[in-house]
């Protein structure tokens, strides 16, 4: 007999589900893409969990003791700089969101989900109706299974369980990053550990930005952040090759062209110049806020960016989807697996309608201050009081 609940996707919402239905004694299956044993260094940096949100979650699933021992209390701190180099703001400091790596928070989950309970290697090829109406999950390695009360997408922005509530697809934002890494051997690592420290940094200028941050084997993560079309690193319209293994093509670009880094300060051109071996893209998709409404299905519902796709630019995307997590499995609980499911598919919906709603905009409106010409006066202006965003 096929478990309850099937949550497709072991990203940070997949995994806090399973955790909370685990605690709740609900039956369920997660299937994920990856191999357990799969390198997860590109599944980005680090994460500001949320006292009353990703926290929250950890402590219902009685998970607060492993969390507070790999947390980062003394990395909430940010500063903001100029492109000449000039220090303008530092914020963040005794902030109830301390920084765990995406990869540790991911291990915390693992570990406290029965290994029998996930099935690995399992990448979805389509989520559709049978000729009964029923969930089938498709496989790329030709297996499919079905005969569940409910199927939970976890699976991100390219979700291929959304189809089935909503025809909703994820927009480019106009807004990229391009992730490079300075680690402790590195020559200017002294530098700009001296600089930074423990948490973050973000020079800003015309409608880019540069952060670093640390990650817990002291590393830096490396962000350029640029204003670019969706096509700008697609092969045949490449303006720059991020394919190359060593980076010295990016390298070269980002800082000859006027366009984009030229004109900073040489600390920022050293930055730049010294990350270590290749670069990633990672293009900033969302989906539009007005498409978070559909009509509720008992069968089927969506949780973390599945759900509410948005721009990294307020902090909360992994916080609002692991908080999906804990209303979806209280809920659960509340009203049951059997007729009470629909019920409890359609609350669980009406309150992440709204908040993923609320994230999605304030995302988008902080991008508009983070990627500004004048960035970033109004930014400054905004943590300061003196503005409204």
């Amino acid at each position: 007999m096929a478990p309850l609940i099937a949550i497709i996707g072991g990203g940070p919402s997949g995994l806090t589900l399973a955790r909370l239905l685990e605690c709740n004694g609900i039956d369920y299956i997660v299937y994920e893409r990856n191999g357990s044993s799969d390198s997860h260094n590109h599944q980005g940096g680090t994460l500001d969990i949320h006292g009353a949100t990703g926290q929250e979650a950890l402590q219902r699933g009685g998970l607060s003791e492993e969390f507070e021992n790999m947390a980062r209390r003394d990395a909430t701190t940010a500063q903001i700089f100029d492109m000449t180099g000039k220090h303008l703001l530092t914020f963040g400091e005794g902030r109830d969101a301390p920084e765990i790596d995406r990869v540790q928070l991911r291990a915390i989950l693992l570990k406290s989900i029965p290994a029998d309970k996930i099935q690995w290697n399992k990448t979805v090829h389509k989520v559709e109706r049978d000729a009964q109406k029923d969930v089938v999950i498709s496989f790329s390695d030709g297996s499919s299974a079905g005969g569940f009360r409910l199927v939970v997408g976890a699976d991100g922005a390219w979700s291929k369980v959304r189809h089935l509530l909503t025809s909703a697809k994820p927009k480019y934002s106009g807004k990229s990053y391009i992730e490079g890494k300075i680690s402790p051997n590195n020559p200017i690592y002294p530098k700009l550990e001296t600089k930074v420290g423990p948490g973050s940094l973000i020079a800003f200028g015309p409608n880019k930005n540069l952060a670093a941050q640390q990650m817990s084997d002291g590393s830096y993560r490396i962000y350029l952040g640029v204003t670019v079309a969706e096509d700008f690193f697609i092969d045949d319209n490449a303006n720059v090759d991020l394919s190359v293994d060593d980076g010295a093509q990016a390298r070269q670009f980002f800082l000859s062209s006027n366009d984009y880094f030229a004109e900073w300060a040489t600390e920022f051109h050293e930055t730049i110049a010294n990350c270590e071996h290749g670069f990633r893209k990672w293009p900033l998709f969302y989906l539009p806020p007005e498409s978070l409404v559909w009509e509720h299905d008992s069968q089927v519902t969506l949780i973390g960016d599945a759900a509410h796709l948005s721009t990294p630019f307020v902090g909360e995307g992994v916080n609002c989807s692991m908080y999906d997590a804990l209303v979806l499995a209280e809920k659960l609980k509340e009203h049951g697996t059997g007729p009470g499911l629909g019920r409890a598919v359609e609350e669980y919906e009406k309150d992440m309608f709204r908040r993923g709603r609320d994230l999605i905009e304030r995302s988008m409106g902080s991008g508009e201050l983070l990627f500004a010409n004048d960035a970033p006066k109004t930014l400054v202006q905004v943590i300061k009081g003196n503005a409204s965003p």
